[in-house]
């Protein structure tokens, strides 16, 4: 049985973990202050999904009053296929419905492909017409 709820500071090194086994860290990026970014703004809307005490899956989501965007959304590879995904993102697009966010936008690493098929079945579709660009102000 799962256990949906919002992040607290006991699950920093749980949650660190199963990002590093989704392969979601990078060097560029320190965990621990990402984490620490989301609770300074909008911490609610970081959530954990447990099983058996166990963290197997997050996400994080932010709005800024004209879209909305997910990050760090990942599930532990021996939970993937059972649909722990799609719980955590239906329940941070409840949340921010409710924040009056109009749509959503999420990146997806070059290398990461794959996740493709996931986000087409929860209606969500490649946007070919979009250029990231990216800047980093504060570096880790």
């Amino acid at each position: 049985m799962y256990k949906l709820r919002p992040y607290n500071d006991k699950d920093q090194e749980h949650v660190i973990k199963l990002w590093e086994a989704c392969n979601l860290t990078r060097p560029w990026n320190d965990p621990i202050k990402d984490i620490n970014r989301k609770l300074g703004n909008g911490g609610d809307i970081f959530l954990v999904l447990s099983n058996k005490n166990l963290i197997i899956g997050t996400v994080m989501g932010g709005y800024d009053g004209h879209r909305g965007v997910i990050n760090y959304l990942g599930v532990h590879p021996k939970f993937r296929g059972k649909g722990y995904g799609k719980i955590l993102m239906k329940e941070v697009e409840k949340k921010l419905k409710e924040l009056g966010c109009p749509k959503i936008n999420l990146l997806v690493r070059s290398d990461n492909l794959a996740i493709g098929d996931f986000y087409k079945q929860l209606c969500y579709n490649r946007q070919d017409d979009v250029i990231v660009y990216g800047k980093r102000l504060i570096p880790d």
